[in-house]
């Protein structure tokens, strides 16, 4: 690993970007989790099937895409009308025929029931996310009176909490920071959908998962030994340096290295 100077962080912020360039493409989409939402037009309903894609995306990703394309067609490919109108019987074929990996049908009508109780009182799932006063938004925060909001209720299951992740509990919530990410960030490419405007491109987080790690590890963008909160935060800093507007948009190119850049560090 190379000592990140001024002339090699504008050396990396150089490469980063060319390859920004190379896979910030809509054509580049097929093969990921964010083609669900893309299915859809209706702003809820991209909420809504954007967050079950990340939710659901740990492991395979072609087997992810698929598990998310089972989900919406068990909503009838109406996410948001399914979440607001559905019945108690509706639920039964959730209950028997959904399952991915960890992710039970019982972890997935938590997340329904909670859904189905905020749209009915809230147009939109961004203010879940957003400070509850005037103060200037913080992702950890949001990340962690998210978690909070979902699972007030103290009785619901201790099992369906760990497909929810905290920066309370010092995890990376990379599922969450990318699904911030799709519904944030917005340029003239169109792969992030950009239709939350309330939360600042300039706060978002890096989702820090394995291969970002070992690219984040190779360019000098992190020195930490474990891979938790903190980790995002030390990754995400240097990003801000070499973008301050946008800095998560390297996500692009530190996710897509282990094809574009196979031998080059």
């Amino acid at each position: 690993m190379k000592p990140l100077t001024p002339d090699r962080l504008i050396w990396l912020k150089d490469h980063l970007d060319t390859l920004v360039e190379k896979v910030n493409r809509l054509d580049f989409i097929d093969l990921d989790p964010i083609s669900i939402p893309h299915r859809y037009t209706l702003k809820q309903d991209i909420e809504i099937a954007g967050f079950f894609s990340a939710i659901l995306a740990w492991g395979n990703r072609k087997t992810i895409i698929n598990k998310a394309s089972e989900l919406m067609s068990l909503f009838c490919d109406k996410p948001y009308d399914f979440i607001v109108n559905h019945q108690e019987s509706d639920l039964k074929s959730l209950l028997t025929s959904f399952k991915h990996r960890t992710f039970q049908s019982t972890d997935l009508l938590v997340f329904i029931d909670f859904l189905t109780k905020y749209y009915k009182e809230n147009e939109s799932l961004e203010t879940a996310f957003l400070p509850s006063s005037n103060s200037t938004y913080n992702q950890e925060q949001a990340l962690t009176s998210f978690h909070n909001l979902v699972f007030k209720n103290q009785d619901l299951p201790l099992r369906s909490r760990k497909h929810l992740a905290t920066p309370a509990k010092n995890s990376t919530c990379k599922r969450l920071n990318m699904y911030l990410r799709w519904m944030v960030r917005r340029d003239e490419k169109g792969v992030d959908f950009g239709i939350w405007n309330q939360i600042p491109m300039s706060e978002l987080m890096i989702p820090l998962d394995v291969h970002v790690e070992k690219y984040a590890r190779q360019f000098g963008l992190l020195t930490r030994k474990q891979r938790d909160w903190k980790a995002v935060e030390e990754v995400t800093a240097h990003l801000r340096n070499m973008n301050p507007i946008d800095p998560v948009i390297y996500d692009y190119a530190l996710f897509g290295l282990g094809v574009a850049l196979k031998d080059e560090i």
